[in-house]
């Protein structure tokens, strides 16, 4: 199990293990409860570790282009319709708002 983030608050880190994990990405949060006593506890309190150490280079290469933007950008402006319901959704939507139905490759 390898540390692959330091979060500022417990929402920060649960945003982030959940991208990882809709990317396939085991990951858990450490440290949540505890940061209610930041200024006596060491700053990276709250953190996301992720289960798989093999996974660490495309754990923090999909991090980082989440958190500069890249991951957004590189959906923003890509449509695609719902398999399901056939609703047409924006590019940034990994599953129909609709029905729920991830869009393909997305599980």
């Amino acid at each position: 199990m390898k540390q692959i983030h330091v979060a500022k608050h417990a929402p920060e880190a649960h945003l982030v293990k959940g991208f990882l994990e809709s990317n396939g990405i085991t990951a858990v949060v450490r440290g949540e409860f505890l940061t209610s006593g930041w200024g006596e506890l060491p700053a990276d309190v709250c953190s996301v570790w992720i289960a798989d150490d093999a996974q660490f280079e495309r754990a923090n290469e999909l991090l980082i282009a989440f958190l500069t933007g890249g991951a957004a950008r590189e959906h923003r402006g890509r449509h695609w319709r719902c398999p399901r319901c056939g609703e047409e959704l924006e590019g940034q939507f990994t599953a129909c708002w609709k029905c729920g139905t991830p869009r393909a490759g997305e599980s």
